[in-house]
């Protein structure tokens, strides 16, 4: 299995495929955190203002210790991980439609010990992707924001944990798609339309005829995004003093985690999403006909 392992390895590293997806994934994670950052110290200048404490007094809320940044490192892992998911999708899609699929699966012990060997490899990258997402957000923040508008070490510990893991599971994700549909275009437009436009609009639709929102969570993009968007909606409240209810639903649409559930369940949700993607390229791996 190790040099399964390290072939997989190599096999990644030789190619310009993992670069030319890192370079977009840690522009729009930095863009992100500046983005954030200058949202929020705007935000905290705003209501440093005599009318806009007047107004926070009638209404019983503490907006000055609202920190808005933390809602914008949520939405900016959901979109740089795509970039992971669409690596681990070309990857896969790849090997098979230039047949190079074969040679691995000929050399290997079996395919069962090849697919795992790509589980792996991939699993690996996503963490990797994941490390580069929450590392760049954060040096966006920390050049824009104020102290006050950053989380705490503990905070910053629990994004990292849940980005990485946001990463992997995206990454799987894309594999199993990309066995299932081994078509490099096909299935980048796929996912793409999909995550960003296909769900959004069944979300929309499920709202209009009255299912609960709760259901959205129960989604691939709904789920996964929770997983983020929900931590950092928790960090944001541990700190805010008064939010009113209703604010508490336009942060969690905020931060891309409208209707989701808690962060673990999210996480558990999108991982069994995961196992039927990765479980079905899996299947169809091991009984594709290489010839």
């Amino acid at each position: 299995m190790g040099d399964l392992v390290q072939a997989e390895l190599r096999k990644t590293t030789t190619t310009t495929l993992w670069w030319a997806l890192l370079i977009p994934t840690v522009l729009i994670a930095l863009g992100g955190g500046l983005l954030s950052g200058l949202t929020g110290r705007t935000f905290v200048e705003f209501f440093s203002t005599s009318e806009a404490e007047q107004l926070s007094d009638a209404l019983g809320v503490t907006p000055d210790q609202w920190k808005f940044s933390l809602l914008g490192i949520g939405r900016t892992i959901n979109l740089a991980t795509m970039f992971p998911l669409i690596f681990g999708a070309l990857a896969i899609a790849g090997e098979v439609g230039t047949r190079t699929i074969t040679t691995t699966f000929l050399t290997a012990p079996s395919r069962v010990h090849a697919m795992a060997a790509k589980m792996m490899v991939y699993a690996l990258w996503g963490a990797i992707y994941g490390l580069a997402i929450i590392g760049f957000t954060a040096l966006g923040i920390v050049l824009t924001s104020t102290s006050g508008q950053m989380p705490d070490a503990g905070g910053w510990a629990m994004l990292a944990l849940v980005c990485v893991l946001s990463s992997i599971l995206m990454t799987l994700f894309g594999v199993g798609i990309g066995a299932l549909l081994p078509n490099s275009a096909g299935v980048v437009v796929l996912l793409i339309m999909y995550f960003l436009v296909i769900e959004n609009a069944l979300q929309f639709g499920l709202r209009l005829s009255g299912v609960p929102e709760t259901a959205v969570g129960f989604l691939p993009n709904g789920s996964v995004d929770g997983l983020t968007g929900s931590v950092a909606v928790d960090l944001f409240l541990a700190d805010a003093g008064v939010v009113p209810e209703e604010g508490v639903y336009w942060l969690r649409v905020l931060a891309g985690a409208g209707g989701a559930q808690a962060w673990w369940l999210s996480g558990l949700i999108f991982l069994a999403w995961v196992a039927a993607a990765f479980g079905g390229g899996w299947a169809r791996m091991t009984q594709k006909d290489i010839t």
